[in-house]
């Protein structure tokens, strides 16, 4: 397993582009942050670090893989936004497996 150096500044970066990019996807779709700042601070990072060690945002919270080819891909289709969130833990659990992405409904009835 690839060890990454979390308190580099590639690492540091790359935490900010996430942050930048799950603001997006909250914005794209009417979404908001989990209010357990802890969890969405996890989420972010793992996304951070996925990006870098794979070249993609995959979802932390399942297997990276490799493939016959030698490349990795996720189980279960788990590239942040994932499919299975957008179309049906959200909408019928008002957050997504990981729980950095909820709807505004979910979140003003969770509080941490």
């Amino acid at each position: 397993m690839q060890q990454l150096d979390m308190s580099s500044d590639e690492f540091i970066k790359e935490l900010e582009k996430t942050k930048k990019f799950t603001d997006k996807v909250n914005k794209q779709f009417g979404w908001v942050y989990n209010p357990n700042e802890d969890v969405n601070e996890g989420v972010i990072m793992g996304l951070a670090r996925h990006k870098m060690l794979y070249g993609k945002r995959y979802c932390p919270c399942f297997m990276v893989i490799e493939n016959e080819d030698g490349k990795h891909v996720s189980a279960d289709n788990r590239t942040c936004p994932c499919p299975p969130a957008i179309e049906k833990e959200i909408p019928e659990d008002g957050k997504c497996h990981c729980g950095i992405f909820c709807t505004p409904e979910y979140a003003s009835t969770h509080d941490q």
